[in-house]
């Protein structure tokens, strides 16, 4: 049975990471014209309150948490468990989202901060060849803030949810699987107003103790991409980087 082409949404290395990225130097795009695609819907509130919570039985540490939570359209969930099915049954049937979902949240992390840090050779291997020149493009010419604010560490990471899924051959006969995967996370980052309109900025306090210390809920896209070809390695690269008013 033929696997219809389909294109829809809802779309050093870390450790434990279910995600291996791939070692080429290249990764084809997909035709425009082989795919049909459905438009993202994602309903996402955030708590505009913090909440406290004690890290020690005697509560007198108090640490706080600022709470987001996703609505995803009920047709597009359906969909996407769709593809989900169709990646199990043609391409890898140990594939889980969840388990997917936790290994991209780790690259996530760890490719922010080395591009946070300006640590393009190390990005070698885990980003495709050609995204990693135009990263390093942009990077040079965003202030230290911004460069910042790129950085997103495991712990301020508040909501992750698959965007955009797609299917597909290209004119050769290979196969390929891209999932989009959308974060939102908190920084520190001291950014000026007027850079980030309609991001959401929060007041919290560290410890209980002290000034409360300003941080401000960033979006990011990452996209991996695998290639499903016989005789090709197993494995996941980034093909798209877009980290929202910093990197678009």
């Amino acid at each position: 049975m033929a696997l219809p082409m389909l294109r829809g949404c809802y779309c050093s290395r870390p450790p434990s990471v279910l995600i291996r990225f791939l070692k080429h130097d290249h990764v084809v795009q997909p035709k425009s014209n082989k795919t049909t695609r459905l438009a993202p819907t994602l309903s996402v509130g955030v708590v505009p309150t913090v909440r406290p919570y004690s890290s020690d039985r005697g509560g007198g540490k108090q640490n706080q948490k600022v709470v987001v939570v996703g609505i995803p359209n009920p047709f597009i969930w359906f969909r996407t468990r769709i593809y989900y099915f169709l990646i199990r049954v043609y391409f890898d049937k140990e594939f889980k989202i969840e388990e997917f979902t936790e290994g991209s949240k780790q690259a996530f992390s760890h490719v922010s901060r080395l591009l946070s840090g300006s640590q393009f050779e190390s990005l070698e291997g885990l980003v495709a060849k050609d995204l990693i020149a135009k990263l390093e493009e942009k990077c040079a010419l965003l202030p230290p803030s911004h460069l910042q604010a790129l950085s997103a560490d495991p712990e301020d990471l508040m909501y992750t949810t698959p965007g955009d899924v797609g299917i597909y051959y290209d004119d050769d006969g290979r196969k390929f699987v891209s999932i989009l995967m959308r974060y939102w996370y908190l920084t520190s980052a001291r950014l000026p107003e007027e850079s980030l309109e309609g991001t959401r900025i929060f007041q919290v306090a560290i410890g209980g103790e002290g000034e409360p210390e300003t941080k401000r809920l960033l979006t990011a896209n990452y996209e991996f991409q695998r290639e499903f070809t016989k005789g090709v390695p197993p494995d996941w690269t980034i093909t798209r980087i877009e980290h929202s008013k910093l990197l678009d």
